[in-house]
Formats: C-alpha cells, structure tokens, sequence
C-alpha cells in the first residue's frame, strides 16, 4: 500500500508512503503540523489524500521510474503527474476494469509519524487541476472543500503577496476556486497589497462574478487602515463602475463603509464627493452614514452643509435616531436656525427619545441670547420635569440673557435658584448682575449685591466702582458717591475719565466748589488732562446761572495754571451781562480779544442790547467802555454816526451805505438784521430820527428785509414789521408812509386799501403813533389798515406832511396840531424846532 501526499488539496503535515503486503516502505517527510490528529483524520474520511495501489505502483515505475539511475531519492513528482493525468491506465496491458476495480476495492492505511495506522479507508484519485472543482473516490465525484481551498489560496497569497509569481501560484491550483473561496482569503489576509493582489487576479478570471457587499467592506477594511484613501477613492469609484455594469447588483454595505470611513479621518471634499455619487446611482444609505456626514460638517464649521445633509436625509425617507438628533439640534441652535432646532426637538420627544442635557443646554442657551426668552424659560422647565439638574454653566447663560433684556427680576429669581443650588456665581457674573441694577437705578439692590460680592472675596473692578460711583452721581447722592470714590482710591485702583467727569458734575452740580477742586487736582495728580473737566465744571456753573461761583472756579484754574477755551469765556462773558456784573465782564472780553478770538456783530450787538436797556448811567459808562473794548468795525460806525459832517466827512446816508457794504451777507446776514434792529432802537431812543431813517433805507436797498413792502398794483399796498424791533418798527411806518405818499401823489395812483402788518406786539406801539397824528387807520388783530382815498386826504394834511417828511412829531406839534383845528386863523406856518422826543417810554422801547 502507498499513501501519497497530494500539495494541492490538503494542509500540509507529516504523511507515510507504505506499499501494502510488500517489503519495501517509503517515507516522505514534510513540516509537522498539529493539525494531524484524530479530528483532522476524521475530516479525511470526505476527502482523503491520494492513494495508490500495488499494482499501479508496479506498472507505473515502469513507464515512470520514481527512482532515477542516477539519483537514489524518489522520483516522486513523475508518479504523480503521470497518475493525475490517467496515463498509468493507458501503458498497462491488462484489463481496464480489473484496475479499476483494484482502485476501488483497494484500502489505505493513513499513518502517523510513529508509523501507527491512524485511518483506513477507500483510494481517492484528482482530476485535472484548475478545471474541475471536484474529486474522484472510487467511481464518484466528490466536492473540494472550502476550508483547503481557502487555506491554500491563503498559503499562497501570504507566500508571494504580489507579483507575476503569485498570479502563477494561484493559476496552477488544483482545483476551480470561485467568489466564495476569495472573500473567504480575504478575511484571513492581512497584507492590504496582498489584499488587492489577489481581487485583482479575481477579476481577470472567468468564473470572475460580481462580488457581494462583504468583498468591498473588507477591501476598504484593509485600505483604510493603511490611510491609503487615494487606493479607496479609486476601488470606490471601481465598485460604482462594476455595479452599474452589473444591474442588480448594489453593494450597499460597502458603499455606506467607504463614506463612513472617509467621515471619520475628516476627508471633507472625497467624502461628500462619494456621498453625492452613492446617492446619484441610487443606493440606500443608511442613518449611521448620514451621522457621520453630519458630524463631519459641524466639526469642521458647516452648520449650513449639515442642515443640507439632514434634508437629503428626510427627503430619502431615512429615519432619524438619537444619535442624529442629538448632532443637529445643538448645532443649529448654535448656527441661529432656532425655529429649524427646536422643531427637531418637538420631534425628538414625539418619538419617545429622551433629549440628552447637551440638547437642552444648547436650547436654553441659544434662545436666551436670541431674546426669545420665554421659550428659553419652558425649555430649562421642561428639563427639570426630565430629572436633569441645570449647571452652572446654564444658570449664568440664562442670568445673563435675562439680564440683557432688561428683566432684572426674573433674573434675581435665577440668581437666588443658583446659590440654592449651591453654584457660587463668578466674577464676571457679580460684575454683570451688580452694573446692570446700577445702570436700572435701582441702586440699593446694586449697593447690597456689591456688597455680597466684597464678601465672597471678590475684588470688585474699576468699570464696577465706576458704573456705581456714575450712577449714584447721576442720581444726586454726593455721600454715597464720595464713599465709592474713597474706597476705590483706598484700594488702589485708579478711575477713569468718566468717573472723575460724572463726580465733578455732581459736586459742580450741589455748587461744593472746595470738593471739586480737591477731586480735579487729584485727577491732575493721577496723569489726567483735567482742561476739559474743569472747563466742563465751570460750564455747569453758568449753565446753573451760579455766576459768582463760576467767576470763583475761574480764578481757581488760573491759579492752578488751568486753561479753558474762548467758547467758555465767552459764555462766562454773556452771563455776566445777563447778570449786570459789568466790571467783572470787561476783563473776560479783554482776555477773549487778546486770545486772538474773533469778536463777531452778533456779540456786539448783544452788547447794544444791554446799553439800549441800561437805565443807569454809571452801567452806561460800563458798557460804552466794553463795546469800545470789542474793537469792532460796528462800534466805529456807530461813532460816526453821532459826528458831524465835518468828522465823518460824508453824508450820513453815505457813510452808512460805505459800512453796510462791507457786511458779508452770506455769513452774516442774519447778524446784520439783528443789528439794524438793535441800532434803530437805540437811535430812536436818542431821538436821531433822520439818522435812523438813513439805516432803514440803507438796510432795505440791501435787502436784510426784502418782504418789508409789497405794493399789489392798484389792489392793496402793505408793510409788514412783525419781525422788527419797536424802534426799527416806528421807523419803517414813517418811511414807508413816506414813499406811499410820493407814489400816490407824483404818480397818481391811489390802491383800494393800505395795510400795516403789526403783529400783536407792536399794534399798540404803531396804533398810538399814527393816532397821534389822527390817522385813518383801523385797528384791528394784528393789521392796521385803511381805505386808500382816506389816506390820500390823510396824505395832504400839513401836520402829516411835517410827519412824514421831517420827523416823528413831538408833543408841542401835536399840540399846535390840535389848536389849528380849533382856531384855523392862528394856525402857524413855521416848522417846529424843538428837539425831537419819542412817543413811547424807554420800558416800551426796550421790548
């Protein structure tokens, strides 16, 4: 009997060759394996090794020695060639059948490496290697089975790994491997190269097949735990190509493997890209895919691309499972997509998934600091019902968005729910909670927070002693403000520009002139420019009309070398003449001019203003001597106009014109109205009648009144003097008379009404001069009018003419006026010469 080791169909040990009822044995020996027990014995009884008979043996040696001339060792492969092959039958002249028959009825004796028969059993026989997929025993065909196969697939790939030589190994199998064999190898193969050797050598086979979704999920396997995504990208489209190719065929598994494989190493643009061709070929992608495309998105800071991730996913019907809901609503309450966050979590909790705390913190914390401030309440309601305990971390989230929108009590409710919880609140949150109640006024609450914070042993900041010490400021609590600044310089820290501004207005404000100049030149002390806070303290003094103590911390700045600005000083210098401190106010214009600051005709004028009201000549000589201090072209004009012919050496008419000329009207028009109405005030006032005159004509030819006078044809003529002063009034009535009386007299015409626009503050002033001289006007609202025929016989009256052409007439010639009427024969022809006198006082001047 013979035992022969076939190499292609079982795993390799130790065999014995002994030929039955013969003398000679032969032992071929190969590497000792465990393998050879009485378990691997019985797997030989469904396939065992190839066994030959004594008469095969005989006839076979002689047509295939397996012993050379020339070498003792056996001839073993040629015996087994030629008995694959079936020659061994064709060279033997005996019977086919009785061989056969010896074939099958022969038994063999499996030994052990001792020599003991382990197995006895019926000769196999192969077939032809690499065509067919079976055994012969005896006369029937029995299966190759798998595990051999595989493991010599195995032994082969782990020998060779890749190259021609493992592509030839796996050629020469005896036996037909199929799909099953290699996803069977590819389990057990480690190597990834050897791996992919061995697919490939697959697909150029011709019982090559689609492989099923297990085949890709280990290739990928392997691929990526060599981080070779190129080789992944690259199978991946592979596998897409074969599956289009092959209708039916969808692997599935594999598809969702690579995409979340590629996920989890963060390739952002290949993973997305295989994403997009897994979903375009039409492949189901499953929940786990998709969590993974969407943790991938928010890592990297694309809330947006998740969203459109999670849209693919609701569109494809793929449900969703905490996993996903609890990426999504964190990230869209984080990404401002509130509404879109919570109606996950409405959903959540309708399909009886228990949000975690993270869902309900990003909520919380996300609505509060959108101001949606009761849906913030409900959630953190709602997560107390599920038995999770609020952090610390939320309560200051919520404090502080309450807080912000302006709800301080709901946030004290919080506050003190914190400290029962046995949270202590932080530095920042007591800085928060302590400025905000400051900020609301409700300094009392801020005052005992404070407080709580200084015994928690929190050192509060600057910015908190500042917010306290402004806000008890604003508030008008000097003690408690100079008890904040006192503990904040006795802690070191150093106040800013706007707390020393805050409690310099304070102590400006309660007129404490001492403390506020201790306080300024300890700000001087501290690095400060304390120019503009003094200048700030001196205006809330004239602001306050405290002029004495405005004039006090003037002189206090100059004493500490302390300058402020002409603006100041020019305000100080109003208030002073507002005040009739007329001694103090020189010096502060003197100081303006010298300054080099401009002395503008509305700040003269404002100086004619108080001489015109003056009622005392010792304030008259004051006031001369300041406007003679402003240097202004305006006072020498006015000057001039009080001189004779000789001086001005001009006509008056002339020298106003020269002086109106040189007014800019762009910047100064409305400076030069107010002026004319001032100065008109003043010369009526000192009965220059004509030189008034002179300034209306001069004022009107440069149109400072331009809608004064309106003659409507024949219809109506009017004056309107609403908006001149008393003095500037009465002279424009007079004038304007005049000029209605020239055109009504020279030209003939006569308008059907006249008309005088008084105003009701100046009707009664111009109703008793024209009354004075019996006029025909009526009085009414705020117009005086009268038909033009009664004007015109009004016109020709001598006492009119003498009105209206020389000047406003005095008492004596409304005298002489009214005797003429009683006795006409002694009515004189002569001109009054008496120096002419206003009509109404000086009170009534100054309106």
């Amino acid at each position: 009997m013979f035992l022969r080791d076939n190499p292609g169909d079982c795993v390799s040990g130790t065999y014995s060759l002994k030929i039955a009822g013969g003398d000679m044995g032969l032992r071929i020996r190969r590497r000792w394996s465990p393998l050879m027990t009485k378990d691997w014995c019985n797997l030989m009884k469904l396939r065992p090794p190839l066994l030959v008979s004594p008469g095969d043996l005989s006839r076979l040696s002689k047509t295939q020695p397996i012993f050379s001339s020339s070498n003792s060792s056996p001839n073993f492969s040629n015996f087994v060639r030629a008995f694959c092959s079936g020659n061994h039958h064709e060279n033997t002249s005996g019977s086919t059948g009785s061989n056969r028959s010896d074939w099958n009825q022969e038994d063999v004796d499996y030994l052990d490496e001792s020599g003991s028969v382990i197995y006895t059993g019926k000769g196999v026989r192969s077939v032809q290697p690499g065509l067919d997929d079976h055994v012969m025993v005896g006369g029937l065909k029995k299966p190759y089975l798998n595990v051999s196969a595989v493991a010599k697939i195995v032994e082969i790939v782990n020998r060779w790994k890749w190259g021609p030589e493992m592509e030839t190994q796996l050629d020469k199998l005896q036996f037909l491997p199929n799909m099953a064999h290699v996803v069977q190898a590819l389990r057990i193969v480690a190597d990834t190269d050897a791996s992919l050797s061995l697919f490939r050598w697959a697909k150029r086979q011709p019982w090559y097949s689609m492989p099923n979704d297990e085949c890709y999920a280990l290739l990928f396997d392997r691929l990526n735990r060599s981080k070779d995504f190129d080789a992944i990208q690259s199978l991946f489209d592979e596998m897409i190509r074969d599956s289009e190719d092959n209708h039916g065929v969808s692997p599935v598994i594999a598809c969702n493997k690579v995409v979340q494989e590629l996920a989890k190493a963060e390739k952002l643009e290949v993973a997305f890209c295989c994403f997009k061709k897994v979903q375009d070929s039409g492949f189901r992608i499953d929940t786990s895919t998709y969590n993974s495309l969407l943790t991938l998105f928010l890592n990297k800071g694309l809330p947006y691309k998740a969203f459109e991730v999670y849209e693919s996913m609701e569109s494809a019907g793929c449900s969703l499972d905490g996993s996903t809901y609890e990426l999504m609503i964190p990230s869209l309450a984080k990404s401002g997509r509130l509404d879109a966050a919570f109606k996950l979590f409405q959903e959540m909790k309708k399909n009886n998934l228990q949000p975690s705390f993270l869902v309900f913190a990003s909520l919380v914390d996300s609505m509060g600091k959108a101001g949606r401030l009761d849906t913030s309440m409900k959630v953190y309601t709602e997560m107390q019902g599920f038995g999770l305990r609020p952090s610390a971390t939320m309560y200051v989230s919520l404090i502080e968005s309450f807080v912000k929108a302006g709800k301080l009590e709901t946030a004290l409710r919080i506050w003190d729910e914190m400290k029962k919880a046995r949270f202590r609140p932080n530095y920042g949150l007591y800085t928060m909670v302590v400025e905000s109640h400051a900020k609301s006024g409700k300094l009392e609450t801020a005052m005992s927070l404070f407080s709580d914070m200084e015994k928690a042993g929190f050192l509060p900041t600057p910015s908190t002693y500042s917010c306290l010490l402004e806000m008890h400021s604003a508030s008008g609590q000097v003690d408690s403000a100079m008890k904040l600044y006192n503990s904040m310089s006795n802690a070191g820290l150093r106040p800013g520009l706007s707390t020393y501004t805050a409690l310099l207005t304070l102590l400006a404000n309660k007129k404490l002139v001492d403390v506020a100049a201790k306080v300024l030149l300890e700000m001087k002390a501290m690095g400060f420019s304390v120019d503009v806070s003094a200048s700030d303290v001196l205006m809330v003094y004239i602001k306050n009309g405290s002029v004495d103590l405005a004039l006090q911390w003037l002189r206090f700045m100059g004493s500490s070398g302390i300058r402020t600005n002409n603006f100041i000083i020019r305000q100080l210098f109003e208030s002073c003449m507002k005040n009739g401190l007329y001694e103090s106010a020189k010096p502060l214009l003197e100081t303006y001019v010298i300054s080099a600051a401009k002395v503008d005709l509305i700040l003269y004028t404002s100086i004619l203003a108080h001489l015109v009201r003056c009622q005392e000549e010792q304030n008259e000589r004051h006031l001369m001597s300041i406007l003679s201090a402003t240097k202004h072209k305006a006072h020498t004009f006015m000057c001039g106009l009080f001189t004779g012919p000789e001086q001005r050496k001009q006509p008056v008419l002339s020298f106003a014109r020269e002086f109106f000329q040189s007014i800019d009207y762009e910047s100064e028009e409305g400076a030069a109205r107010y002026f004319v109405n001032v100065l008109l005030n003043y010369l009526v006032l000192m009965g220059q009648i004509n030189r008034a005159r002179c300034v209306w004509k001069v004022a009107y030819e440069n149109k400072l009144f331009p809608k004064a006078i309106v003659f409507d044809q024949h219809i109506a003529w009017s004056l309107d003097v609403r908006n001149l002063s008393v003095g500037a009034a009465l002279i424009a009535v007079v004038h304007t008379l005049h000029r209605f009386r020239k055109r009504m007299l020279y030209y003939g015409v006569i308008p059907r009404r006249i008309k005088l626009v008084t105003g009701s503050t100046l009707k009664i002033v111009v109703a008793q001069m024209l009354n004075s001289v019996e006029s025909p006007f009526e009085v009414s609202k705020v117009v005086l009018r009268a038909p033009g025929d009664s004007v015109m016989e009004w016109f020709k009256k001598p006492i009119v003419q003498q009105f209206l052409i020389n000047e406003i007439p005095s008492r004596a010639d409304i005298l002489m006026h009214k005797l003429n009427i009683l006795f006409p024969s002694s009515a004189p022809e002569i001109r009054s010469l008496s120096p002419p006198k206003p009509l109404i006082s000086g009170k009534a001047m100054s309106l």
